[in-house]
């Protein structure tokens, strides 16, 4: 437990925020530890995970073949949060359910890193994503290239996405709700 700064004495448990959805957690941070004037709001980055994937350069799509059902979330100061939410959670931040800054409106960048057979070092490529589809097990995205080469095919993924912030994603602070804009891309 850590005090909290803006109730001298009183401990917050961040430990009770990790199994909350984004939107009940960000709630529950604010409800234990309200912003102060001039403090940066949380960023959160969104992390996707997968048994291999599939990229159609021609179509323009990556698949995350075999998806974990969730996604994780985590943000760095000035509040560390953790978590991960079901995949249901994670596709209404590409609806106007997450408000008018949604990701649909705002495609993120992503970073696309994938092991390959034979490869020392894991592949990486940049990418803007966008309208996800759920197909089976597997999770497909339009892409955009900005940097590097997807393989065609590789082995475990992770795909990083981009940031959101105030103003951008769900929750007090987020998406519609607060003050300000999506944070500025990290990629």
């Amino acid at each position: 437990m850590k005090a909290d700064e803006s109730m001298p004495g009183r401990p917050v448990d961040r430990r009770g925020l990790m199994g909350l959805s984004v939107a009940a957690a960000a709630t529950a941070l604010a409800a234990v530890r309200p912003a102060q004037a001039g403090e940066a709001e949380p960023m959160l980055m969104f992390v996707q995970l997968s048994g291999s994937v599939k990229v159609d350069e021609a179509a323009k799509t990556v698949r995350l073949v075999n998806v974990t059902p969730h996604t994780l979330y985590f943000a760095d100061r000035p509040e560390r949060l953790a978590g991960h939410i079901r995949m249901a959670a994670y596709l209404e931040e590409w609806t106007s359910k997450a408000g008018k800054d949604n990701f649909a409106a705002d495609p993120p960048n992503a970073a696309l890193s994938v092991y390959e057979e034979g490869q020392t070092n894991n592949t990486l490529a940049i990418v803007e994503i966008s309208d996800p589809k759920v197909d089976g097990q597997d999770l497909v995205y339009s892409y955009k290239l900005i940097n590097g080469k997807p393989p065609t095919t590789g082995g475990e993924t992770a795909l990083f996405i981009d940031w959101i912030g105030v103003g951008g994603g769900v929750g007090v602070g987020f998406h519609g709700v607060g003050v300000g804009v999506r944070g500025p891309r990290v990629f």
